[in-house]
């Protein structure tokens, strides 16, 4: 029936009011339920004409008042039909368009170099900053290949299990080849050069690290026979206080040697925060070894009180342990002092801020030890002085109140480094005003920046990029006028569809080159960022 009213050249509309009825005159292309196109502009000679309706409606056929007859005013209203791609349904896994490199081909397909020379090659952008582009294969190609060469997916599934196992088993020898591969150096001669491992304790805070080992090594040996020779609970303190500072910043020279190691599959951001994880063990054992002896051996001798021996040699070794505390006390001053400058920062903000774990330690450390040993001569010269052990005792309980003070200190710090807290105000503005001064970026949101430890910062944000100017941007490289030729060329709806998505997907390309450079320009400008996560709104 609606096909049948659509058909006609000229339908009127009998309005019930005194008003003129309006006839529509329209050309329309009607897609039909058969599919076919019909021309609604043209005559019908089944169809009745305006003017033999306008004589049913005088006759009565149309209407039953004769005084409503009419003349028509034609004023045609131009009806269009959108024309509407198809949609494509794409399923819910679809991977005829993916890309995948060699690497890939060659591990998950089991496939060899030469099999891939046979398949296409596709010149991407490269997500590396070291290439510009790289080569890629379509994953079905990949997939097809393979099946060429195993005969059936099931082949191919019982080579890849075939491979699992060896890998699996490869990994459980990787000591026994770590060691073949040792000796075959041994035995051939390694000329490589000093491995910058090594190199990291000959300056920084590891050449500070180790002057500290060293002295404190000597302390404790010497402080240990003062206690043996006096009974002293204070020199006991002292010698403990020594030996725990040796074994804690032996567990930093660890961690700044694990901080070395290369990023791997494991572990994509490196390994540098094992700084903060051995300083972290560092203030628990300061507290357990250090405070907690101190504290037990001062009230033991507050209980069981004893009379002390000659006290000349214990001064003797705690001058020279005051010297000695005091020369790597200002070693590590200058080496923070040295790195804050190089920061931008005071000697107060770095060493709260946590930007050097192993120097921080061996600065707190230090700085604990030089007042120990005061505390622990006073209280001495006080048992010498009125022949009361109990100052003695009270010493050793200082100097463990001391020790327990900078652990806690070292625990909070390193702890709020690991937690991966924020980077300081001011350096965030300086991030968010250079990307919102770049014209490709409307507005940028969801702003976060990391500070991943060791002065490298992550830095996340959503941007909204301006797709006007990205456009340009694609469109100053191309040639117009070749461009407008292309336009002119285009006739069908095919032609339409491939048009728009060749310029398409290269306006995409355009617009990662765009997140690539602006990615670019924050490392280079923010040394300390070395991770950037721009995602596109």
């Amino acid at each position: 029936g609606w096909q049948a009213s659509m058909k006609s050249v000229s339908l009127p509309c009998i309005l019930p009011c005194n008003r003129l009825p309006v006839q529509l005159m329209s050309q329309v292309r009607v897609y039909t339920s058969s599919g076919q196109k019909k021309d609604l502009g043209s005559e019908d000679k089944n169809v009745p004409t305006s003017e033999e309706i306008v004589n049913k409606v005088g006759t009565g056929q149309g209407t039953s008042n004769a005084d409503q007859k009419q003349s028509f005013h034609k004023d045609p209203i131009q009806v269009k039909v959108k024309a509407v791609l198809k949609k494509r349904e794409y399923g819910p896994k679809y991977t005829q368009n993916n890309f995948i490199t060699g690497v890939r081909a060659i591990n998950e397909f089991c496939l060899k170099s030469s099999d891939l020379d046979q398949l296409r090659k596709i010149k991407r952008r490269s997500p590396h900053d070291d290439t510009e582009t790289f080569t890629v294969y379509l994953r079905s190609d990949v997939e097809a290949k393979s099946l060429e060469v195993w005969g059936s997916p099931e082949a191919l599934a019982r080579e890849r299990k075939r491979r699992k196992e060896e890998e699996i088993k490869y990994r459980e020898n990787l000591f026994r080849n770590q060691r073949l591969l040792k000796e075959y150096r041994e035995f051939f001669g390694n000329t490589k050069p000093r491995s910058s491992t090594a190199a990291m304790f000959f300056k920084g805070p590891g050449k500070v690290v180790m002057v500290a080992i060293c002295i404190n090594g000597l302390n404790f040996f010497f402080k240990l026979l003062a206690w043996v020779y006096t009974g002293s609970a204070s020199m006991f303190s002292e010698a403990i206080h020594s030996l725990a500072d040796t074994c804690n910043q032996a567990l930093l020279a660890l961690g700044i040697s694990q901080s070395a190691r290369t990023p791997d599959p494991s572990h994509p951001y490196g390994f540098t925060n094992m700084r903060y994880i051995a300083s972290l063990i560092s203030g628990v054992g300061i507290f357990m070894m250090g405070a907690g002896l101190s504290w037990y051996h001062g009230i033991m001798g507050l209980l069981h009180p004893h009379p002390i021996e000659s006290l000349l040699w214990a001064y003797c070794i705690l001058a020279g342990s005051l010297v000695s505390e005091g020369a790597t006390l200002l070693v590590a001053i200058n080496e923070i002092r040295r790195s804050a400058r190089a920061k931008g920062l005071s000697f107060y903000q770095y060493v709260v801020q946590s930007r050097d774990p192993s120097t921080n330690v061996v600065l707190l450390e230090d700085a604990a030890a030089v007042l120990s040993v005061a505390v622990a001569a006073t209280c001495m010269g006080l048992t010498s002085l009125t022949g009361n052990p109990y100052y003695d005792s009270v010493g050793s309980l200082g100097v463990g109140t001391l020790l327990g003070t900078v652990s806690a200190f070292l625990i909070y710090t390193n702890t709020e480094a690991l937690l991966g807290r924020s980077i300081q105000p001011e350096q965030l503005q300086r991030l968010t005003e250079l990307l919102e001064s770049d014209p490709v970026v409307r507005a940028i949101h969801d702003v976060k920046a990391t500070d991943m430890g060791m002065s490298k910062v992550r830095f996340k944000a959503e941007v909204d990029f301006d797709g006007r100017v990205v456009t340009r941007s694609y469109l100053e490289k191309q040639d117009i006028e070749q461009l407008l030729q292309e336009i002119q060329q285009v006739k069908t709806l095919e032609e339409l569809e491939a048009f728009m998505l060749k310029h398409g997907e290269n306006i995409i390309d355009t617009l990662g080159a765009e997140v690539d450079r602006l990615e670019k320009d924050l490392k280079q400008r923010n040394p300390d960022v070395r991770h950037v996560d721009l995602e596109i709104l």
